[in-house]
Protein backbone atom coordinates (compact mmCIF):
# COMPACT_ATOMS: atom_id res chain seq x y z
CA UNK A 1 0.00 0.00 0.00
CA UNK A 2 1.33 3.47 -0.94
CA UNK A 3 1.04 7.04 1.56
CA UNK A 4 2.93 9.11 -0.22
CA UNK A 5 4.87 10.04 -3.13
CA UNK A 6 7.86 12.92 -3.52
CA UNK A 7 9.42 13.60 -6.36
CA UNK A 8 12.29 16.69 -7.12
CA UNK A 9 14.59 17.43 -9.89
CA UNK A 10 13.09 14.78 -12.57
CA UNK A 11 12.50 15.85 -15.96
CA UNK A 12 10.06 18.64 -16.00
CA UNK A 13 9.38 18.20 -11.98
CA UNK A 14 11.70 20.82 -10.53
CA UNK A 15 10.67 21.53 -7.24
CA UNK A 16 9.79 18.72 -4.77
CA UNK A 17 5.88 17.49 -5.71
CA UNK A 18 4.25 15.59 -2.85
CA UNK A 19 1.70 13.07 -4.47
CA UNK A 20 -1.13 11.52 -1.13
CA UNK A 21 -3.57 8.70 -1.20
CA UNK A 22 -4.43 9.47 2.78
CA UNK A 23 -7.85 10.11 3.12
CA UNK A 24 -9.73 13.19 4.14
CA UNK A 25 -12.55 13.81 6.61
CA UNK A 26 -15.03 13.95 3.89
CA UNK A 27 -17.56 10.85 4.45
CA UNK A 28 -18.37 10.76 0.71
CA UNK A 29 -17.83 7.38 -1.16
CA UNK A 30 -16.47 5.29 1.71
CA UNK A 31 -16.34 2.01 -0.27
CA UNK A 32 -13.55 3.92 -1.96
CA UNK A 33 -11.64 4.42 1.17
CA UNK A 34 -9.70 1.54 3.65
CA UNK A 35 -7.99 1.44 7.07
CA UNK A 36 -4.91 -0.83 6.82
CA UNK A 37 -5.02 -1.44 10.56
CA UNK A 38 -1.03 -0.42 10.75
CA UNK A 39 0.43 1.74 13.53
CA UNK A 40 0.96 5.62 12.47
CA UNK A 41 -0.93 4.91 9.19
CA UNK A 42 -4.36 6.50 8.46
CA UNK A 43 -7.35 5.75 6.04
CA UNK A 44 -5.82 5.38 2.89
CA UNK A 45 -7.50 5.77 -0.69
CA UNK A 46 -7.91 2.78 -3.03
CA UNK A 47 -7.55 5.16 -6.16
CA UNK A 48 -6.30 8.59 -7.27
CA UNK A 49 -6.68 10.26 -10.93
CA UNK A 50 -4.25 12.73 -12.26
CA UNK A 51 -5.84 15.61 -15.00
CA UNK A 52 -3.98 17.84 -16.84
CA UNK A 53 -2.93 18.92 -20.44
CA UNK A 54 -0.99 17.57 -22.94
CA UNK A 55 3.42 18.21 -21.95
CA UNK A 56 2.00 19.02 -18.59
CA UNK A 57 3.72 16.07 -16.90
CA UNK A 58 2.16 13.77 -16.06
CA UNK A 59 3.63 11.12 -17.64
CA UNK A 60 6.95 12.79 -16.22
CA UNK A 61 5.82 11.98 -12.82
CA UNK A 62 4.91 8.39 -14.03
CA UNK A 63 8.19 7.91 -15.56
CA UNK A 64 9.57 9.13 -11.99
CA UNK A 65 8.05 5.98 -10.11
CA UNK A 66 9.29 3.74 -12.82
CA UNK A 67 12.85 4.97 -12.73
CA UNK A 68 12.68 5.05 -8.56
CA UNK A 69 11.17 1.13 -9.08
CA UNK A 70 14.39 0.46 -11.67
CA UNK A 71 16.97 1.29 -9.38
CA UNK A 72 15.64 -0.34 -6.67
CA UNK A 73 15.33 -3.23 -8.17
CA UNK A 74 18.57 -3.29 -10.39
CA UNK A 75 21.33 -0.72 -9.20
CA UNK A 76 22.84 -3.82 -6.96
CA UNK A 77 22.54 -7.10 -9.60
CA UNK A 78 23.01 -5.41 -13.10
CA UNK A 79 24.87 -2.63 -12.63
CA UNK A 80 28.56 -2.66 -12.91
CA UNK A 81 30.86 0.17 -11.80
CA UNK A 82 30.98 2.86 -14.15
CA UNK A 83 27.45 2.67 -15.14
CA UNK A 84 25.28 5.36 -15.47
CA UNK A 85 21.74 5.86 -13.38
CA UNK A 86 18.75 6.66 -15.37
CA UNK A 87 18.48 10.15 -14.21
CA UNK A 88 17.55 13.39 -15.79
CA UNK A 89 17.94 16.33 -13.92
CA UNK A 90 15.35 19.32 -14.73
CA UNK A 91 17.19 21.26 -17.46
CA UNK A 92 15.98 24.40 -17.82
CA UNK A 93 17.32 26.14 -14.85
CA UNK A 94 21.18 26.71 -14.20
CA UNK A 95 20.48 25.89 -10.34
CA UNK A 96 19.26 22.08 -11.20
CA UNK A 97 21.68 21.25 -13.87
CA UNK A 98 24.57 18.29 -12.08
CA UNK A 99 22.14 18.69 -9.13
CA UNK A 100 20.93 15.61 -7.61
CA UNK A 101 17.38 13.78 -8.39
CA UNK A 102 15.24 12.93 -5.48
CA UNK A 103 13.05 10.37 -4.50
CA UNK A 104 10.79 9.26 -1.50
CA UNK A 105 7.97 7.01 -0.93
CA UNK A 106 6.08 6.18 2.22
CA UNK A 107 3.82 2.66 1.73
CA UNK A 108 3.26 0.08 4.14
CA UNK A 109 4.91 -3.60 3.49
CA UNK A 110 3.94 -6.65 5.79
CA UNK A 111 1.97 -4.86 8.34
CA UNK A 112 4.67 -2.05 8.82
CA UNK A 113 4.88 1.60 7.67
CA UNK A 114 8.03 2.51 6.24
CA UNK A 115 9.56 5.69 4.16
CA UNK A 116 12.42 5.29 2.69
CA UNK A 117 14.09 7.66 -0.09
CA UNK A 118 17.16 8.70 -2.17
CA UNK A 119 18.49 11.21 -4.02
CA UNK A 120 21.21 10.59 -7.31
CA UNK A 121 23.27 11.96 -10.05
CA UNK A 122 23.79 9.80 -13.11
CA UNK A 123 26.72 9.29 -11.57
CA UNK A 124 26.47 8.21 -8.02
CA UNK A 125 24.06 7.43 -5.08
CA UNK A 126 24.17 10.97 -3.13
CA UNK A 127 22.14 10.15 -0.35
CA UNK A 128 19.86 7.42 0.76
CA UNK A 129 17.99 6.89 3.93
CA UNK A 130 14.90 4.70 5.32
CA UNK A 131 12.57 5.03 8.91
CA UNK A 132 10.23 2.19 9.81
CA UNK A 133 7.41 2.37 11.91
CA UNK A 134 7.13 -0.62 13.83
CA UNK A 135 5.19 1.17 16.42
CA UNK A 136 3.65 4.57 17.23
CA UNK A 137 7.42 6.58 16.88
CA UNK A 138 9.53 6.08 13.85
CA UNK A 139 13.23 4.67 14.38
CA UNK A 140 15.89 5.49 11.67
CA UNK A 141 17.39 2.38 10.64
CA UNK A 142 20.15 3.80 8.07
CA UNK A 143 21.19 6.82 6.97
CA UNK A 144 23.76 7.73 4.16
CA UNK A 145 25.16 10.62 2.65
CA UNK A 146 28.12 11.46 0.52
CA UNK A 147 30.19 14.25 1.46
CA UNK A 148 32.20 16.04 -1.32
CA UNK A 149 34.34 17.87 0.70
CA UNK A 150 35.83 14.50 1.66
CA UNK A 151 34.89 12.43 -1.86
CA UNK A 152 33.50 9.42 0.76
CA UNK A 153 30.33 8.67 2.55
CA UNK A 154 29.35 9.21 5.84
CA UNK A 155 26.80 6.32 7.24
CA UNK A 156 24.66 6.26 10.28
CA UNK A 157 23.16 3.40 11.13
CA UNK A 158 20.91 2.44 14.08
CA UNK A 159 21.08 -0.65 16.57
CA UNK A 160 17.08 -1.02 15.04
CA UNK A 161 19.21 -2.47 11.73
CA UNK A 162 20.36 -5.96 12.48
CA UNK A 163 22.50 -8.18 10.11
CA UNK A 164 26.12 -7.78 8.59
CA UNK A 165 26.15 -3.70 8.14
CA UNK A 166 29.49 -3.36 7.74
CA UNK A 167 29.68 -5.98 4.57
CA UNK A 168 26.56 -4.10 3.03
CA UNK A 169 28.24 -1.07 3.43
CA UNK A 170 31.47 -2.22 1.96
CA UNK A 171 29.89 -3.94 -1.02
CA UNK A 172 27.72 -0.96 -2.06
CA UNK A 173 29.24 1.06 -4.83
CA UNK A 174 29.07 4.91 -5.75
CA UNK A 175 25.88 3.95 -8.28
CA UNK A 176 24.23 1.70 -6.25
CA UNK A 177 21.69 1.74 -3.49
CA UNK A 178 22.55 -0.14 0.35
CA UNK A 179 18.73 -1.32 0.37
CA UNK A 180 19.73 -3.24 -2.97
CA UNK A 181 23.26 -4.52 -2.06
CA UNK A 182 22.13 -5.40 1.34
CA UNK A 183 19.14 -7.24 0.00
CA UNK A 184 21.54 -8.81 -2.73
CA UNK A 185 23.46 -9.94 0.47
CA UNK A 186 20.63 -11.67 2.23
CA UNK A 187 19.49 -8.85 4.72
CA UNK A 188 16.33 -10.71 5.81
CA UNK A 189 15.25 -7.54 8.09
CA UNK A 190 15.33 -5.18 4.82
CA UNK A 191 13.51 -7.36 1.56
CA UNK A 192 10.09 -6.58 3.23
CA UNK A 193 11.09 -2.78 1.56
CA UNK A 194 13.37 -4.71 -1.59
CA UNK A 195 10.45 -6.95 -2.46
CA UNK A 196 7.72 -4.34 -2.02
CA UNK A 197 9.40 -2.29 -5.01
CA UNK A 198 10.03 -5.44 -7.24
CA UNK A 199 6.62 -7.78 -6.49
CA UNK A 200 4.21 -4.97 -4.69
CA UNK A 201 4.47 -1.64 -7.04
CA UNK A 202 4.10 -2.00 -10.57
CA UNK A 203 4.19 0.70 -13.49
CA UNK A 204 2.63 0.70 -17.00
CA UNK A 205 2.79 3.45 -19.96
CA UNK A 206 0.84 4.07 -22.44
CA UNK A 207 1.06 0.53 -24.18
CA UNK A 208 0.39 -1.19 -21.13
CA UNK A 209 2.06 -4.43 -20.35
CA UNK A 210 1.91 -5.99 -23.54
CA UNK A 211 -0.39 -9.36 -23.99
CA UNK A 212 2.49 -11.63 -22.64
CA UNK A 213 1.05 -10.55 -19.04
CA UNK A 214 -2.88 -12.03 -19.58
CA UNK A 215 -1.66 -14.88 -22.03
CA UNK A 216 0.61 -16.20 -19.32
CA UNK A 217 -2.23 -15.77 -16.77
CA UNK A 218 -4.14 -18.09 -19.02
CA UNK A 219 -1.95 -20.64 -18.74
CA UNK A 220 -3.00 -21.36 -15.65
CA UNK A 221 -6.71 -22.75 -14.90
CA UNK A 222 -7.96 -20.33 -12.96
CA UNK A 223 -6.33 -17.62 -14.38
CA UNK A 224 -7.84 -18.30 -17.66
CA UNK A 225 -10.76 -18.21 -16.40
CA UNK A 226 -10.92 -15.37 -14.41
CA UNK A 227 -9.37 -13.70 -17.86
CA UNK A 228 -12.64 -14.83 -19.70
CA UNK A 229 -14.62 -13.15 -16.89
CA UNK A 230 -12.91 -9.86 -16.63
CA UNK A 231 -13.19 -9.70 -21.41
CA UNK A 232 -17.23 -10.75 -20.70
CA UNK A 233 -16.95 -7.98 -17.64
CA UNK A 234 -15.96 -5.35 -20.23
CA UNK A 235 -18.41 -6.63 -22.84
CA UNK A 236 -15.94 -7.78 -25.40
CA UNK A 237 -18.19 -10.87 -26.80
CA UNK A 238 -15.10 -12.96 -26.67
CA UNK A 239 -16.12 -16.12 -25.83
CA UNK A 240 -13.00 -18.33 -25.30
CA UNK A 241 -9.23 -18.19 -25.98
CA UNK A 242 -7.04 -21.07 -27.18
CA UNK A 243 -3.79 -21.34 -25.92
CA UNK A 244 -0.33 -22.95 -27.85
CA UNK A 245 2.75 -23.17 -26.89
CA UNK A 246 5.52 -22.62 -29.72
CA UNK A 247 9.17 -22.25 -30.46
CA UNK A 248 10.57 -18.75 -31.49
CA UNK A 249 11.40 -19.04 -34.97
CA UNK A 250 12.25 -16.53 -37.77
CA UNK A 251 8.17 -16.58 -38.53
CA UNK A 252 7.27 -14.20 -35.83
CA UNK A 253 10.15 -11.87 -36.38
CA UNK A 254 9.09 -9.07 -38.98
CA UNK A 255 9.86 -9.43 -43.00
CA UNK A 256 11.73 -6.09 -42.93
CA UNK A 257 14.00 -6.74 -39.81
CA UNK A 258 17.30 -6.48 -41.15
CA UNK A 259 18.57 -10.28 -41.36
CA UNK A 260 21.90 -9.46 -39.33
CA UNK A 261 19.46 -8.57 -36.19
CA UNK A 262 17.13 -11.55 -37.09
CA UNK A 263 20.01 -14.40 -36.50
CA UNK A 264 20.84 -12.56 -33.41
CA UNK A 265 17.61 -12.25 -31.59
CA UNK A 266 17.10 -16.07 -31.94
CA UNK A 267 20.38 -16.90 -30.81
CA UNK A 268 19.68 -15.11 -27.51
CA UNK A 269 16.50 -16.48 -27.63
CA UNK A 270 17.39 -20.53 -28.90
CA UNK A 271 14.79 -22.65 -27.35
CA UNK A 272 12.64 -20.67 -25.91
CA UNK A 273 8.68 -20.67 -26.06
CA UNK A 274 5.53 -18.37 -26.37
CA UNK A 275 1.89 -18.66 -25.75
CA UNK A 276 0.21 -17.64 -28.91
CA UNK A 277 -3.00 -17.02 -28.37
CA UNK A 278 -6.14 -16.73 -30.16
CA UNK A 279 -10.08 -14.83 -29.20
CA UNK A 280 -12.91 -17.52 -29.96
CA UNK A 281 -15.89 -15.64 -31.76
CA UNK A 282 -19.42 -17.24 -32.05
CA UNK A 283 -21.31 -16.42 -35.71
CA UNK A 284 -25.47 -16.37 -35.48
CA UNK A 285 -25.36 -20.09 -36.03
CA UNK A 286 -23.35 -21.08 -33.45
CA UNK A 287 -20.12 -21.55 -35.12
CA UNK A 288 -16.70 -20.50 -33.07
CA UNK A 289 -14.43 -18.52 -35.39
CA UNK A 290 -10.60 -17.76 -34.33
CA UNK A 291 -9.38 -14.74 -34.72
CA UNK A 292 -5.78 -13.25 -33.87
CA UNK A 293 -5.46 -11.33 -31.47
CA UNK A 294 -3.91 -8.63 -34.07
CA UNK A 295 -7.26 -8.74 -35.67
CA UNK A 296 -8.72 -7.31 -32.79
CA UNK A 297 -9.34 -3.37 -32.01
CA UNK A 298 -6.99 -1.29 -30.60
CA UNK A 299 -9.46 -0.80 -27.34
CA UNK A 300 -10.11 -4.92 -27.29
CA UNK A 301 -6.25 -5.39 -27.78
CA UNK A 302 -5.85 -3.40 -24.35
CA UNK A 303 -8.11 -4.68 -22.61
CA UNK A 304 -7.07 -8.10 -23.04
CA UNK A 305 -3.20 -6.66 -22.02
CA UNK A 306 -4.50 -4.78 -19.03
CA UNK A 307 -6.48 -8.06 -17.86
CA UNK A 308 -3.45 -10.03 -16.74
CA UNK A 309 -2.07 -6.70 -14.52
CA UNK A 310 -5.82 -5.78 -13.00
CA UNK A 311 -6.28 -9.40 -12.40
CA UNK A 312 -2.73 -10.28 -10.36
CA UNK A 313 -2.86 -6.35 -8.92
CA UNK A 314 -6.70 -7.00 -7.44
CA UNK A 315 -5.95 -11.00 -6.17
CA UNK A 316 -2.77 -9.69 -4.21
CA UNK A 317 -3.33 -6.16 -3.58
CA UNK A 318 -0.75 -4.52 -5.22
CA UNK A 319 0.07 -0.90 -5.95
CA UNK A 320 -0.68 0.22 -9.93
CA UNK A 321 0.53 2.56 -11.66
CA UNK A 322 -0.83 3.62 -15.52
CA UNK A 323 -0.64 6.27 -17.61
CA UNK A 324 -3.32 7.55 -20.26
CA UNK A 325 -5.57 4.71 -18.78
CA UNK A 326 -8.52 6.19 -21.77
CA UNK A 327 -6.07 5.38 -24.67
CA UNK A 328 -8.38 3.71 -27.49
CA UNK A 329 -10.67 2.66 -24.19
CA UNK A 330 -14.32 3.60 -24.14
CA UNK A 331 -15.30 5.95 -21.17
CA UNK A 332 -17.68 3.35 -19.47
CA UNK A 333 -14.65 0.60 -20.02
CA UNK A 334 -12.32 3.00 -18.13
CA UNK A 335 -15.43 3.38 -15.20
CA UNK A 336 -15.52 -0.41 -15.39
CA UNK A 337 -11.68 -0.92 -14.94
CA UNK A 338 -11.86 2.01 -11.93
CA UNK A 339 -14.66 1.01 -10.33
CA UNK A 340 -12.86 -2.52 -9.61
CA UNK A 341 -10.19 -1.11 -7.02
CA UNK A 342 -13.52 0.72 -5.23
CA UNK A 343 -15.44 -2.90 -4.45
CA UNK A 344 -14.95 -4.80 -1.59
CA UNK A 345 -15.76 -7.67 -3.61
CA UNK A 346 -13.56 -7.00 -6.34
CA UNK A 347 -10.97 -5.61 -4.37
CA UNK A 348 -10.56 -7.73 -0.79
CA UNK A 349 -6.93 -7.43 -0.18
CA UNK A 350 -7.04 -3.59 -0.81
CA UNK A 351 -5.39 -3.03 -4.00
CA UNK A 352 -4.77 0.36 -5.51
CA UNK A 353 -4.92 2.37 -8.38
CA UNK A 354 -3.13 5.55 -9.81
CA UNK A 355 -3.48 6.99 -13.17
CA UNK A 356 -3.14 9.40 -14.94
CA UNK A 357 -6.54 10.75 -18.34
CA UNK A 358 -7.92 12.79 -20.32
CA UNK A 359 -11.70 11.15 -19.63
CA UNK A 360 -13.06 13.90 -17.81
CA UNK A 361 -16.61 12.17 -18.07
CA UNK A 362 -15.52 9.69 -14.96
CA UNK A 363 -15.51 13.18 -13.09
CA UNK A 364 -18.87 13.75 -12.33
CA UNK A 365 -20.49 10.23 -12.16
CA UNK A 366 -19.90 9.09 -8.22
CA UNK A 367 -16.83 7.52 -9.59
CA UNK A 368 -14.35 9.54 -7.11
CA UNK A 369 -14.37 10.88 -3.88
CA UNK A 370 -13.47 14.70 -3.76
CA UNK A 371 -9.75 13.80 -2.34
CA UNK A 372 -9.19 11.46 -4.87
CA UNK A 373 -8.78 13.88 -8.21
CA UNK A 374 -5.61 15.71 -8.54
CA UNK A 375 -3.92 17.86 -11.75
CA UNK A 376 -0.53 18.49 -13.15
CA UNK A 377 -0.10 21.68 -14.93
CA UNK A 378 2.97 23.17 -16.69
CA UNK A 379 4.05 26.44 -14.75
CA UNK A 380 5.22 29.52 -16.78
CA UNK A 381 9.09 28.68 -16.13
CA UNK A 382 7.97 25.17 -17.94
CA UNK A 383 8.26 23.45 -14.57
CA UNK A 384 5.36 21.23 -13.33
CA UNK A 385 3.48 21.14 -10.36
CA UNK A 386 0.85 18.60 -8.68
CA UNK A 387 -2.06 19.72 -7.02
CA UNK A 388 -5.33 18.21 -5.21
CA UNK A 389 -8.22 18.95 -5.79
CA UNK A 390 -9.20 20.07 -2.48
CA UNK A 391 -7.29 23.38 -2.95
CA UNK A 392 -9.82 24.63 -4.92
CA UNK A 393 -12.44 23.58 -1.90
CA UNK A 394 -15.37 22.21 -4.04
CA UNK A 395 -18.68 21.92 -2.77
CA UNK A 396 -19.67 18.60 -2.44
CA UNK A 397 -22.66 17.24 -4.27
CA UNK A 398 -23.05 20.60 -5.85
CA UNK A 399 -19.78 22.03 -8.03
CA UNK A 400 -19.78 20.16 -11.22
CA UNK A 401 -16.46 18.78 -11.97
CA UNK A 402 -16.26 18.25 -15.21
CA UNK A 403 -17.53 21.31 -16.59
CA UNK A 404 -15.46 23.37 -13.73
CA UNK A 405 -12.69 21.81 -15.11
CA UNK A 406 -13.30 22.01 -18.46
CA UNK A 407 -13.79 25.91 -17.91
CA UNK A 408 -10.20 26.14 -16.68
CA UNK A 409 -11.53 26.86 -12.67
CA UNK A 410 -8.63 24.22 -11.44
CA UNK A 411 -6.09 25.00 -14.39
CA UNK A 412 -4.25 22.12 -16.02
CA UNK A 413 -6.23 23.36 -19.27
CA UNK A 414 -3.76 23.72 -22.70
CA UNK A 415 -3.77 27.17 -23.46
CA UNK A 416 -4.18 26.97 -27.26
CA UNK A 417 -3.87 29.86 -29.71
CA UNK A 418 -4.97 30.81 -33.36
CA UNK A 419 -2.80 29.10 -36.04
CA UNK A 420 -1.60 31.42 -39.24
CA UNK A 421 -0.26 29.16 -42.02
CA UNK A 422 2.31 31.34 -43.93
CA UNK A 423 1.08 29.69 -46.94
CA UNK A 424 -2.10 31.27 -46.34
Amino acid sequence: MIIELSVENFRSIKTRQTFSLTKSNSDELVGNTFDPNVLSASPLLRSAVIYGANAAGKSNFIKAVKVMREIVANSAKNTQRGDKLSITHFKLCDSTVGKPTEFEVVFIAEGIKYQYGFSATSERVVEEWLYAFPKSRPQRWFIRAFDEAKNEYEWDFSSFLTGKKQTWKDSTRNNSLFLSTAVMLNSEQLKPVYDWFTKTLKVAGIDGWGAGYTAELCTEVDGKKDVLKFLNAADLDINDLKLESKKIDISILPDDMPSELKERILKDLEGEEFVDIKTVHTTAQGKDVLFELDDESDGTRKIFSFAGPWIDTLRNGKVLFIDELHDSLHPHIVKFLVNLFHGKKTNPKNAQLIFTTHETSILDQDVFRRDQIWFCKKETDQTTEIYPLSDFSPRKGVENLEKSYLSGRYSALPVVSTLELLGE
